[in-house]
């Protein structure tokens, strides 16, 4: 299995809320930006209007299982920032993964 290599710096954030296309769901949005390190990186926000620290947690949790099973389809070079929102913590992770395919086939991350 791949390490999945995440977003930590608040530039990088900063840079794909700024530059970056988004694409929104009831349940994720994403933000995605070309890089030119020619690999996927990713990053997983949550606020506390989703809820108490558990909630936001497990919100996370679930984003990374989803991306977990998706990452093997991205194609190299971008950055990748998913935001939780209140529905978020209702779903399943094969459900986020379902509209985790659907957003980055979107943007062009998923090559069909």
């Amino acid at each position: 299995m791949k390490k999945i290599i995440t977003l930590k710096q608040n530039t990088d954030f900063r840079r794909a809320y700024a530059r970056g296309r988004s694409y929104t769901n009831a349940a994720l949005v994403l933000y995605c930006n070309k890089n030119r390190e020619g690999i996927c990186r990713v990053g997983v926000t949550t606020s506390k209007k989703i809820g108490n620290a558990v909630e936001r947690n497990r919100c996370r949790r679930v984003i990374m299982a989803g991306y977990r099973n998706v990452t093997p389809l991205c194609s190299g070079g971008w950055d990748l920032v998913f935001v939780a929102r209140f529905k978020t913590k209702h779903i399943k992770s094969t459900e986020i993964e379902r509209i985790m395919t659907e957003q980055l086939r979107a943007a062009g991350v998923i090559k069909t």
